[in-house]
């Protein structure tokens, strides 16, 4: 992409009308934009992240089985309400609408009838399980205040994963896979070392649920962090038990968190309500057990942008970085300089490595700020030292390193 096509700018002064630091941050860099309180559409930059997000998240689920589907927005009442999930008493988050025939539809929130419902006609038999489905999807919250910009959004996509399996023993080899990928998931973003494997309270489907919390200082939840064996319970579980459910230990480190993602033992409450049984090898009738796991892509997109930033600065971890490098002409009237530049443009993607090249006629203080707002973090800058030497300037802004590097040195490197 050349930054001179790039229809998105980057902005000096926050919006007024964001408090967090990621929303300020992200609006300036010209990766979102705020359409309402709570909504958020992606321009191309921001697009580019939150799709390297999604493909971690998707590359982890399926290596663990999952197969990925889209459903659709609209909700039946007809569904919902075999489960007692349709009364706003019920559900206060509700956003409802009505179709010209008079008939209520919902927006979905989460998807745990729609698939049960669905799933009625491929699951009979023991010999049609386990089923692991998944989807990343826009889901709609009435949220009471929507607020830390894409941390708390009324329309916001989620990958959502339900599994169906034959029984308690199954499920639960299941949950543990899923607990692992989700470690690789938030490694591979560039979460790992800040996210928690925290204890919740599994309501009506079993003891304890799980949430992973990443520190931060903008987060919303407070954690407890064990000292013995780094486990995390929330608010909830430490007020009821003090002590950790994982090693038994009763040493706990306060800390500020937002929720990145939560699994749950559903059990059989969906599968009996919308009567989803299977014949077993006897050919009993039996309920099917479930679980479902979740993930926020746009609220992982807004803690890695509250960890990696400052007021005038953003350095995306490498995996989710809207591009591989920036490069950065110093031209000025330089025409050789400009010549240069392309052909390094041109040589790097048609070697299929993306760049963002910023190819724009300004001066190199609004380029230098402008490629700190964006944080691509391998920078490649070309200027009359460069073009004399015959090497780029090259940095790399997470480990600080810099060098001067030929293009064929660079391509080598690569």
């Amino acid at each position: 992409m050349r930054q001179s096509h790039l229809f998105s700018h980057t902005r000096r002064e926050a919006p007024k009308d964001e408090a967090s630091k990621n929303a300020r941050i992200l609006v300036r860099g010209g990766f979102i934009h705020k359409e309402m309180a709570g909504v958020y559409s992606f321009l191309p930059l921001g697009l580019r992240v939150i799709s390297r997000i999604n493909n971690i998240i998707r590359e982890e689920m399926n290596a663990i089985g999952g197969e990925e589907i889209l459903m659709s927005t609209l909700q039946s009442e007809e569904v919902w309400k075999k489960s007692g999930r349709w009364d706003d008493e019920a559900v206060s988050i509700w956003m409802k609408t009505k179709l010209k025939s008079g008939a209520e539809v919902g927006l979905g929130f989460t998807h745990e009838e729609p698939i049960v419902n669905m799933l009625k006609n491929h699951i009979s038999s023991h010999k049609d399980l386990p089923v692991y489905v998944y989807q990343i999807q826009n889901k709609f919250r009435n949220e009471t205040r929507a607020k830390s910009g894409l941390m708390r959004t009324r329309e916001f996509l989620m990958k959502d994963l339900y599994s169906f399996s034959k029984d308690e023993d199954s499920h639960a080899k299941f949950y543990g896979k899923v607990k692992e990928a989700y470690f690789k998931v938030f490694n591979r973003v560039g979460l790992g070392g800040k996210t928690h494997l925290t204890y919740a309270s599994g309501g009506s489907f079993s003891k304890y649920s799980h949430e992973f919390q990443t520190l931060t200082d903008a987060g919303e939840d407070h954690i407890h962090i064990c000292t013995t064996c780094k486990t995390a319970v929330n608010e909830e579980i430490i007020h009821e038990h003090k002590i950790c459910p994982e090693c038994s230990g009763k040493d706990f480190k306060k800390e500020k968190a937002v929720e990145v993602g939560n699994i749950f033992n559903l059990g059989t409450r969906f599968s009996e309500a919308l009567e989803l049984f299977y014949r077993d090898d006897d050919g009993k009738e039996k309920a099917v057990v479930m679980g479902s796991y979740g993930i926020g892509p746009g609220r992982v997109m807004g803690t890695i942008a509250e960890i990696y930033s400052d007021l005038n600065s953003l350095v995306w971890p490498e995996s989710v970085s809207p591009y591989a490098f920036h490069l950065i002409a110093l031209s000025g009237k330089n025409s050789d300089i400009t010549k240069e530049a392309d052909k390094i443009y041109h040589k790097l993607t048609s070697s299929g490595v993306s760049v963002l090249f910023d190819d724009r006629e300004i001066s190199a203080g609004e380029k230098f700020a402008d490629a700190d707002l964006i944080g691509i973090p391998k920078r490649l800058v070309l200027g009359e030292r460069s073009l004399s030497s015959g090497k780029l300037e090259y940095k790399n802004r997470v480990t600080g390193e810099e060098k001067n590097l030929s293009l064929e040195e660079l391509l080598g490197e690569l």
